[in-house]
């Protein structure tokens, strides 16, 4: 729902009612992962997609419909071979796609979701999918250390949140905290699900985390191109460079922020602050061996999603020698990608930031970084796997 927010907000602030059609589980070859979603407000407008192409004409009427009856529903879409008209995921795919209709007024769970995301704060958005229909689309906006609306079964009667919110409050911030998003169930009670366990309440998390970040070392002309990749991936870019007279605002329009400093103590500051994180991205572009060991020596020994340093072979031959200098272990060492980036045969500014972008895509899914045309099994790595149905 991140890239669709601001027009939700927007929305709401216009007094418009609207539906939302989420994807909330995925089976084999999918266009779009969980959390992909489709909005379409009450005069018809729409904003977000769920397939593609595949199967958006069929969700906006369920939206639709959301909307004219007031009641949430839950969606299976696969391959028809029966039906050649029917809507369906032509990649052979099952998607699950839960639609939620949101009325003008409040909503302190959307309010809360929506707010967040606007001020770039961690949220997760809990929506009961499946359960009892007293439940279902029952949502819950879930901060660090709150959280807004309410199940409708309501308090105990000790007037405390009842077993079953409190129970998925935790569930939903252990996902948050792990930046996740996913499906998890209950039993109506708020115990955990067993075999023998008649009746589930199945609850759909969309994490919603500050985007990560991606770290350019090295204020040349390929920053800038690999800036400008970065904010398209929805990465927040700085670019860090000791040379004032290079390090501009003006040189490098497409980065969030430009540090002039010392590579390695502002990589330092960073870590101290806890603003580093598994999804931040590290590449280092200068190749120059007073900043660049200083600063690998120091970014190897930390937990960050991805170290890339750019130079010749020879370069990073030597680069290799000197940080085993340093005393980084091997395991550490092998951690970095060096020379930078995929080989695309890229000479220019652009095609090295693509053939960067593509190593950290890669890395972040898997990939096999090899050709499709002649490969087999699914295009599209499952990212999460369904909790809440099984795939006939």
């Amino acid at each position: 729902m991140h890239d669709i927010a601001q027009q939700l907000h927007a929305w709401r602030a216009a007094g418009r009612g609207f539906a939302v059609a989420t994807v909330v589980a995925v089976s084999g070859s999918a266009p779009r992962p969980p959390g992909a979603a489709l909005a379409v407000s009450t005069d018809g407008q729409t904003v977000g997609s769920v397939s593609g192409g595949c199967v958006e004409a069929a969700v906006y009427e369920l939206c639709l419909e959301a909307l004219r009856t007031g009641q949430p529903v839950l969606q299976r879409f696969g391959y028809s071979e029966e039906d050649a008209f029917a809507a369906a995921l032509t990649c052979g795919g099952i998607i699950d796609i839960f639609v939620q209709p949101v009325p003008p007024g409040p909503e302190p769970a959307f309010d809360t979701v929506l707010d967040s995301i606007s001020g770039d704060e961690p949220v997760a958005l809990v929506r009961v999918i499946e359960g009892p229909a007293s439940l279902l689309g029952a949502a819950l906006g879930v901060q660090p250390n709150l959280h807004l609306g309410s199940l409708p079964d309501g308090l105990d009667p000790a007037g405390q949140r009842s077993a079953l919110e409190l129970a998925a409050v935790t569930q939903a911030r252990a996902l948050l905290e792990a930046g996740k998003t996913g499906t998890f169930e209950l039993a109506p009670d708020g115990r955990s699900c067993d075999p023998h366990t008649q009746q589930t309440v199945t609850f759909f998390v969309e994490s919603h985390v500050p985007a990560p970040r991606m770290l350019i070392f090295g204020a040349i002309d390929f920053a800038g191109a690999v800036a400008r990749l970065g904010g398209f991936l929805g990465y927040r870019v700085t670019i860090c460079d000791a040379r004032e007279v290079f390090a501009t605002e003006a040189r490098f329009p497409y980065a969030d922020e430009v540090v002039v400093g010392w590579p390695h103590l502002y990589l330092d500051r960073e870590a101290a602050a806890g603003r580093l994180d598994g999804r931040t991205v590290v590449c280092v572009l200068t190749h120059d061996p007073k900043f660049d060991i200083p600063l690998l020596e120091r970014a190897l020994r930390i937990p960050l999603g991805y170290i890339g340093a750019m130079g010749s072979r020879r370069t990073h031959h030597d680069r290799l020698a000197q940080l085993c200098e340093a005393g980084l272990t091997e395991s550490e060492i092998g951690r970095l990608h060096s020379p930078i980036g995929l080989d695309l045969g890229a000479r220019t500014p652009e095609e090295t930031a693509v053939a960067i972008a593509a190593e950290i895509v890669a890395g972040n899914r898997g990939g096999g970084c090899l050709p499709l045309t002649g490969g087999v099994g699914p295009i599209h790595r499952a990212r999460h796997v369904p909790t809440f149905a099984e795939v006939p």
